[in-house]
């Protein structure tokens, strides 16, 4: 496909006035910011010290963001006329953009500030693909330098550590996550890029010894991977103090309880490599807020909407940086605040599903006692993304939409053989009569009684899925072989795991 090349072309007198003002506005706000960043300690007193009368900030500068690209941004320009939205002031009346109808319709230089992307310094990423073909995504020296030091000021927040060696086990290729991290955890921490291969972890552990107070940085699935090899080499856990950072995808608190039988604390960060890394982060008060919706209805109600069955992600955000929304569809837009953004990023939704709520609302939901409670070190004061993930990725069964979430939950709350379960992904297979039923493939490692596996992750799902969905339980009343969910267990590589090379899951899958 041919994508779009606007040039700015010439300004007249009153744009170039216009421009002039909007960029001298957006660099003094994004040099406050930077100041905030300089250095972990007074990253760490800005996020404990966030008022929310800077939203009202974050959301003009947003929209400032959003007119000075419409005069400095080719490619924006052009999609602001092709929607007739030149002159639109409010936030709301700029449209959104999406993969599909902007980043995947004009090519990168049309993209970025003045039309120019060739200059020293930029790297370009590649998203994982996951979604289909990959795309690439150009970051500036100056954004990235902004990017490092948050990742940093975030690690030494919630991992505090006098010795702290970060094993970064994200893939080494032109991923951004993994590039990313690594240069951004150098600046606070001894690094070792080890890629996710675990024999060189476990040397690595093995060679350094306990003396250090190590986080290792991975996707959820791979975390799980070392805990299970570390276990059957009888790695003495006991001995080391060892912490895991994940993100690039969703984890259940049934596999984060598996992995904190080892690892002393877990914590996942959110982001996209259309947007940027590290949008988002958990604290132990957004992870104590999600164990305690799991369990409380009412408060599910209050912050999720009634009837809400599935649990999000939670996060801490910052909107002076990353402006968040919620569109009538429930979909998360984003709008990147800083000036020092090489391709802006304007109300762009990505494809993820989400809540957003200040910390002054989840107190009211929470009551005074019960949220003092929950607070724990970190203090992190700033708004919270509930996130649920893409849109897409469910399953329709029986009226009701099963989430690789909630399987996740099944497959390994008091599994005793969640240890041979490398990973798994969905699809639905068609029976006689036109009948559909879901498919739970799992892929497994080592010798194991396949049966026992396939009944124990069978029963494990349906009991979980009965629990959280409704509509799933309502199935079940009316018609019991909804509790027909098949399990088709595959070795290593074999089955639809064959087709599955990419370091990020893929959980969906059209013919297994």
């Amino acid at each position: 496909m041919i994508r779009l090349s606007p040039d700015l072309g010439p300004l007249t007198p009153r744009q170039r006035w216009r421009r002039a003002r909007l960029q001298a506005y957006s660099w003094t706000l994004t040099g406050a910011y930077r100041l905030g960043t300089l250095n972990p300690a007074i990253w760490r007193m800005v996020a404990r010290g966030y008022h929310p009368a800077l939203d009202w900030v974050a959301a003009r500068h947003a929209r400032v963001a959003c007119q000075f690209a419409a005069v400095d941004v080719p490619a924006y320009r052009h999609f602001l006329r092709a929607h007739e939205a030149e002159r639109a002031r409010l936030l709301a009346d700029f449209p959104e953009t999406t993969k599909q109808n902007y980043a995947g319709t004009y090519d990168e230089a049309s993209r970025c500030q003045e039309g120019r992307l060739h200059r020293p310094g930029v790297i370009v990423d590649e998203s994982s693909g996951s979604s289909g073909k990959p795309y690439n995504w150009v970051r500036g020296p100056r954004e990235l330098q902004g990017i490092y030091r948050n990742a940093a000021g975030y690690i030494e927040l919630v991992f505090p550590g006098r010795r702290l060696f970060v094993i970064n086990a994200y893939s080494m290729g032109a991923w951004a996550t993994g590039t990313t991290t690594g240069a951004a955890m150098a600046r606070i921490a001894m690094v070792k890029n080890t890629g996710p291969d675990l024999e060189k972890i476990a040397d690595t552990l093995e060679h350094f010894g306990p003396g250090y107070d190590y986080v290792v940085a991975a996707y959820p699935p791979f975390l799980k991977h070392l805990r299970d090899r570390l276990d059957e080499a009888g790695f003495p856990w006991e001995d080391y103090r060892i912490r895991g950072m994940v993100g690039g995808e969703g984890m259940t608190e049934a596999l984060r309880d598996y992995l904190e039988e080892r690892f002393e604390e877990v914590r996942s960060g959110y982001g996209a490599s259309d947007l940027t890394i590290g949008m988002g982060a958990e604290s132990g008060f957004s992870v104590r807020l999600r164990k305690r919706l799991a369990t409380d209805q009412r408060l599910r109600d209050a912050l999720l909407g009634p009837g809400e069955q599935r649990l999000p992600m939670i996060f801490h955000y910052n909107p002076l940086e990353t402006f968040l929304e919620v569109n009538a569809g429930g979909e998360l837009l984003c709008t990147i605040n800083t000036k020092s953004c090489l391709q802006p990023k304007l109300r762009y939704n990505v494809g993820d599903e989400a809540r957003l709520h200040t910390l002054a609302e989840v107190r009211r939901a929470l009551g005074d006692d019960d949220y003092a409670a929950m607070w724990t070190d970190e203090r992190m004061n700033l708004p919270l993304l509930f996130l649920f993930g893409r849109k897409d990725s469910t399953i329709s069964y029986m009226g009701a939409n099963l989430y690789p979430q909630d399987v996740e939950y099944g497959l390994y709350q008091g599994n005793p053989y969640a240890a041979a379960i490398n990973r798994f992904c969905l699809s639905l297979e068609e029976l006689p009569g036109l009948e559909y039923r879901p498919v739970i493939n799992l892929e497994v490692r080592g010798e194991v009684d396949q049966g026992a596996l396939a009944e124990i992750c069978r029963k494990g799902v349906v009991a979980h899925l009965s629990a959280v969905s409704r509509d799933f339980a309502e199935s079940l009343k009316e018609d019991p072989t909804a509790a027909d969910l098949r399990i088709k267990v595959f070795g290593l590589g074999e089955g639809p795991f064959a087709r599955l090379t990419k370091m990020k899951n893929v959980y969906l899958v059209k013919d297994a």
